[in-house]
């Protein structure tokens, strides 16, 4: 019999919206092309930097205030400074890292261009400095004991889940994982929600406590949607600062074992396929052992 520690799991998180949808417009004024950044009206904590969001202009002109672009649809990854200052990066890392080097080149837009911004990202990420969690599945009955019965008897109805992750606080320094610092962002997103995608893994590839090669690639996770209802941040000066996140499910909560091992769709020059939403991305090929 193995003994499988705790400290072998993990936690991976995918942002979204909730499906909501923020609109605004940007005029020639809140484009500023030596620092590469620009502005639109929409309340502070929307949006977050790391987010890859999709800007749309809802009248079907061109995004032109992007250098050279034609389309009237881009999809890029941001970095939001303290006032709401938004740069465009065409990856995760270099919108963690912010500056101007490797955002985007903006132009003065010939006109003012009605927008509306979701966030569409695609990539799970491994949340850093995850001390502990906890996920609760809890099934509702419906009493259905009549007056000539002797024993109670009961049906199962509903479904729900709930539960909560600790992480130490940390905000910058990793341009791969994201952050905990983003669980106290999302919990204060108002009008397009908290809501994230979630792995919460009991086994990890790569370990086996009893020494078995058969089983050290597979993976055992739960996998559900959630909203985030309250966020602790713990700080006394005689230990780290920590934060703790509850939450509840808002849809199927499944358990997976991923018992096969994904090789890469290659091109004809034997390199990797890579995905638009992120340069680490590459396509994956499902095989049967």
């Amino acid at each position: 019999m193995s003994v499988y520690l705790g400290s072998f799991g993990k936690v991976e998180l995918r942002r979204q919206f909730d499906g909501s949808e923020l609109s605004s417009t940007i005029n020639t004024g809140d484009v500023n092309t030596t620092a590469r950044r620009f502005s639109f009206e929409f309340e502070h904590g929307q949006l977050i930097t790391g987010d890859q969001i999709e800007i749309k202009s809802t009248d079907g002109s061109a995004l032109d205030f992007i250098t050279g672009y034609t389309d009237s649809s881009a999809k890029k990854f941001i970095h939001v400074n303290e006032l709401g200052g938004i740069r465009l990066y065409n990856s995760f890392a270099h919108a963690v890292n912010g500056g101007v080097t490797n955002a985007v080149v903006l132009a003065t837009p010939g006109n003012a261009i009605p927008i509306s911004v979701t966030v569409e990202n695609e990539v799970s990420r491994l949340l850093a400095q995850v001390s502990s969690y906890e996920l609760n599945t809890e099934r509702e009955t419906v009493d259905t004991t009549t007056l000539s019965d002797e024993f109670r008897s009961r049906i199962n109805t509903l479904m729900s889940g709930s539960g909560r992750m600790s992480c130490f606080w940390e905000y910058t320094g990793d341009s791969v994982k994201e952050l905990p610092n983003y669980l106290i962002e999302l919990s204060l997103r108002t009008k397009v929600g908290s809501e994230f995608h979630a792995r919460f893994y009991l086994k990890a590839g790569g370990y086996s406590p009893d020494g078995s090669a058969t089983i050290e690639s597979d993976d055992v996770f739960y996998e559900f949607n959630a909203v985030i209802t309250a966020c602790a941040v713990q700080f006394s000066p005689d230990a780290a600062v920590q934060i703790t996140a509850d939450f509840i499910t808002t849809g199927a909560v499944e358990l997976k074992m991923d018992t096969f091992v994904g090789e890469a769709v290659l091109q004809e020059d034997a390199s990797d396929i890579l995905l638009d939403q992120d340069a680490a991305a590459k396509l994956l090929l499902e095989t049967d052992l």
